[in-house]
């Protein structure tokens, strides 16, 4: 008896703990995503600071281009940051990731103009956009395998969903700033000098998670991956060699991300830009739809997460890629020609409904998909590459082509990236069962048992 009450209490402090450090890491991620989307939301006030003079929507396809060079520095940041996570633990990768974001937001808050400065304002933007995007492709890769091995087994999907929560709950945040800015400052203050107060405030709330993030525990996966020394000897740790020897789980992160990351830079960040830009909605309005709709789908992500505990990853992906494929032509051709933001606001929902079935658990299925020497960089680095190339583009590619007043091929271009991740969806196999991930914990277990046996013998 006693012992089975020992047992529970052990069971409550263990899930207390998992509570406590996926809060830390999630919060964490909160502030380096704000950071990231500040420039996003931002963009249409401080476009035309840092860039000559001209029409509003070559300004924007400036900055779309430091959006998406950006995302160019994802690659390195998943490969440097997630072989140093590999090698010397996820919470130091995290800690170094936030730093580099907080210089990144200072760099941005502080520049003078163009028409102070010069060309070297552009030039600074970018410097800073580069430091941004080498953090955030070590924040995307540490933290999703953090929290996948963090979790206990059997709510995986739950509290990896949380990789998303608080990524889109940094857009909120930085929409929330937004509004509240609009409606103390005007229009021309917002534009002068108004922008630079919400990358001050992510400097400081990164420099805040710095401190946070120290008194993490490093996860148990990876201690035990570390300390043993068959798993150290058969494959370096963070080596690209050893992620070359998982040639089939690479390609498969490649294919399910593809349609993914199009589809949600789609739908979160250049819908702002698109409700404006073409479907003619006023700032303000457009403003608390993206702010309404993303609140809702911060709520959808945990409830998908947890969905996916009971039925599976595959299903929902397979939903994902079906509803993608068929409904995001007709959504953005209706939304296009919408000019009621009661409208326009359902539509953005339907869209970020499809969306959930794929962001809720993304993170969980590369992580479910390596072993622990080589996980962080398995999740990051062909990742990164994937959203370098189509969803930092997206945005760019949306706005060229309207430029072209061809704007409908767009449409089309997400319903492809999407269809392509349907063929991967439909081929790839169940990753909740028998991951490596659920091995390693039934073998922690396993030790667990044993060492309590010991004791109690």
């Amino acid at each position: 008896m006693h012992m089975a009450v020992q047992g529970v209490k052990n069971t409550r402090a263990q899930e207390r703990r998992v509570i406590s450090n996926i809060t830390k890491g999630s919060i964490g991620n909160l502030i380096e995503w704000y950071d990231w989307y500040a420039y996003a939301a931002f963009t249409i006030y401080f476009a035309a600071t840092f860039f000559p003079s001209g029409n509003q929507t070559a300004q924007l396809l400036n900055t779309a281009a430091v959006f998406a060079v950006g995302f160019l520095m994802r690659p390195i940041g998943g490969w440097l940051l997630g072989r140093f996570a590999d090698r010397f633990g996820r919470r130091r990768a995290l800690t170094v990731s936030v730093t580099l974001m907080a210089f990144g937001s200072l760099m941005i808050a502080v520049t003078p103009g163009y028409a102070t400065i010069g060309v070297a304002a552009p030039i600074i933007l970018v410097l800073a956009r580069l430091l941004q995007g080498l953090s955030v492709g070590g924040e995307y890769a540490t933290s999703a395998t953090y929290l996948s091995e963090m979790a206990s087994s059997g709510r995986r999907g739950f509290y990896s969903s949380f990789q998303y929560v608080t990524l889109t709950a940094g857009q909120l945040l930085a929409l929330g700033l937004q509004i509240i800015l609009q409606s103390i400052l005007t229009n021309e203050q917002l534009t002068s000098w108004g922008w630079r107060i919400a990358f001050g405030v992510g400097a400081c709330g990164a420099i805040v998670v710095m401190w946070l993030r120290r008194s993490m525990d490093e996860s148990t996966s990876f201690e035990r991956a570390a300390t043993s020394e068959g798993g150290a000897s058969a494959a370096p740790r963070g080596s690209v060699r050893g992620l070359l020897q998982h040639p089939k789980a690479v390609l498969t992160v490649v294919g399910l991300t593809l349609g993914g990351t199009v589809a949600f830079y789609t739908y979160t960040t250049y819908l702002q830009k698109f409700m404006i830009n073409t479907s003619g909605i006023e700032k303000t309005a457009v403003a608390w739809i993206n702010f309404i709709a993303l609140l809702v789908f911060v709520v959808l992500q945990p409830i998908a997460g947890a969905i996916s505990d009971r039925v599976g990853r595959r299903p929902l992906l397979l939903g994902f890629g079906i509803l993608g494929t068929l409904c995001t032509v007709p959504l953005l051709t209706i939304l296009s020609t919408t000019k009621n933001p009661i409208a326009a606001f359902g539509l953005m929902m339907v869209a970020l409904v499809i969306v959930t079935l794929y962001t809720s658990i993304n993170a969980v299925v590369k992580a479910e998909l390596f072993p622990t020497h080589i996980r962080a960089l398995g999740v990051g680095l062909p990742y990164a590459l994937t959203v370098a190339i189509f969803g930092g583009t997206a945005e760019y590619i949306a706005l060229w082509l309207k430029d072209a007043k061809m704007e409908p091929v767009f449409f089309w271009y997400v319903a492809g990236c999407i269809l392509v991740s349907l063929v991967v969806y439909f081929f790839m196999g169940e990753t909740s069962k028998g991951s490596p991930l659920e091995k390693e914990a039934a073998e922690a277990a396993a030790e667990d048992a044993r060492r309590r046996d010991l004791e109690s013998a």
